[in-house]
């Protein structure tokens, strides 16, 4: 029997003892998930004390740990050393963002890539619907690219740092495809793996899909702290990290050279996989700053490193570039042909056409040249706002004040015509009294329709 009464006793979640059926963890987890899942709990609801529950139902402690650790895994809570145990701010709804057109909208929200360089692309198709080679684009062949392309692949990538050869790389189907490659190949459900605290949402649903637990660790203007990460890797088993050191998504911030060779002692130390995400790096490449390599050249055997084409060159051409080691190279391989079994060689041939050509390095100068315009618009609405990270960012980190709930918020200003996405969306996991809008500034038609939106957004927030 419990010790306790608990009749009148105020607990933020008593489930009911007489819906728990055997095994009882597995029960437990089950209705704390729906429970979440129905809006029973809301984001942020600090759970009872493990002690406490198994107290309540009258089951051993370690019953109430292994529920709590199935929810954890999930991605529906998260625990926090001497504090509690908390529901996820983003448990019970989909974060993935994707563009919408279904409504009229300016759009503010999806973070895209300056579309009307497009235009640029569609003599290159031509050329490689007219090559002689056509038919051979078309088949099983070359699963991880054709070795022509990969010679265009190696080329792109030396101008931001990468030097590696056709055996360790290999081209998929996007910047997300290669997540997904390499979260399948290298970690299992259970597994641990360290973020910023605000991170890539599509990146934090992914994790949720293959019931990987992210660990949230504090950062400042030069990225991700290395004291931080070591605390967590000596607290509790972590298996990897995860980073974009050119311009991480949403804050902007570029991971600083001497902050990497910092952060790649802690990796080397606690052996961590690194997934590093650098499909910003177009934006970094050539400028006079202290971004000098990957973090995948002081790491190469630990490291999976991702270049994608879709914000430099042509989102619509879903082709990334993955680059690892050799103690990786097997396994990325395998879940490649079990993902994908071969990336469309047609778009790599786009790309490739592109990049040979030097159309490739005159879409990254247009865009370039379109983002400081964007970014100067901006400073024009909003010029107090903090501005650290990437001064080419096609998006910005707007602080903003108020305790307004982070969907009302949303759903005002797209009533307003609007799409914007709160910071809440991008927490890896526990929250955060700093407050954030991560306003896209690569997605509207025209720069004319970006001043209509900013000036909505600066109207609504009052500044």
């Amino acid at each position: 029997m419990p010790v306790n009464s608990f009749d009148h006793y105020p607990m933020s979640w008593k489930p009911d003892k007489k819906a728990l059926k055997r095994p009882f963890y597995q029960s437990l987890a089950s209705l704390l998930e729906k429970d979440i899942i129905n809006g029973f709990l809301a984001p942020r609801t600090k759970l009872p004390p493990q002690r406490e529950l198994a107290d309540f139902l009258d089951l051993n402690f370690t019953t109430i740990t292994r529920a709590y650790k199935i929810c954890e895994v999930k991605g529906l809570i998260y625990a926090i050393t001497g504090s509690g145990t908390f529901v996820s701010p983003n448990a019970a709804r989909s974060i993935t963002i994707s563009t919408d057109k279904t409504a009229n909208l300016i759009e503010l929200g999806f973070a895209a890539s300056f579309e009307q360089t497009n235009t640029l692309v569609k003599d290159s198709i031509q050329k490689v619907v007219d090559k002689r080679y056509l038919e051979q684009l078309l088949n099983y062949n070359d699963p991880t690219g054709i070795p022509h392309q990969k010679t265009a692949a190696l080329n792109w990538m030396e101008s931001f740092g990468i030097h590696t050869d056709q055996e360790h790389l290999a081209i998929v189907s996007g910047a997300q495809n290669a997540l997904a490659i390499a979260m399948a190949a290298l970690f299992e459900p259970g597994n641990r793996i360290a973020t910023d605290l605000y991170t890539y949402s599509n990146f934090i649903e992914l994790a949720k899909t293959f019931h990987i637990q992210l660990v949230p660790i504090l950062g400042d203007q030069y990225g991700m702290l290395p004291d931080e990460l070591e605390k967590q890797c000596c607290q509790i088993n972590i298996h990897g990290i995860f980073l974009m050191p050119s311009c991480n998504n949403p804050t902007t911030v570029m991971i600083s050279d001497f902050r990497k060779q910092e952060l790649a002692e802690v990796i080397r130390k606690h052996r961590l996989i690194l997934i590093e995400d650098d499909i910003h790096a177009f934006l970094t490449a050539g400028m006079i700053s202290d971004y000098k390599q990957p973090m995948f050249n002081l790491l190469p055997e630990q490291s999976v490193y991702i270049c994608g084409t879709s914000k430099s060159i042509c989102s619509g051409l879903r082709v990334a570039y993955m680059v690892y080691g050799d103690a990786l190279r097997e396994k990325i391989l395998q879940a490649i042909f079990n993902i994908n079994v071969k990336t469309s060689s047609f778009d790599a041939e786009v790309i490739t056409e592109l990049i040979l050509s030097g159309k490739a390095h005159e879409i990254v100068s247009k865009k370039k040249q379109l983002a400081q315009s964007a970014n100067d618009i901006y400073s024009d609405f909003f010029p107090l706002s903090k501005n650290v990270g990437h001064p080419l960012s096609f998006y910005r980190w707007l602080p903003i004040q108020g305790m307004i709930d982070s969907l009302q918020l949303e759903m005002d200003l797209k009533r307003q015509g609007v799409r914007v996405f709160h910071s809440d969306r991008f927490l890896s996991g526990q929250t955060t009294p700093d407050k954030y809008l991560r306003i896209a500034l690569a997605s509207t038609n025209s720069l004319d329709e970006l001043k209509i939106g900013l000036n909505i957004v600066k109207q609504y927030l009052g500044y």
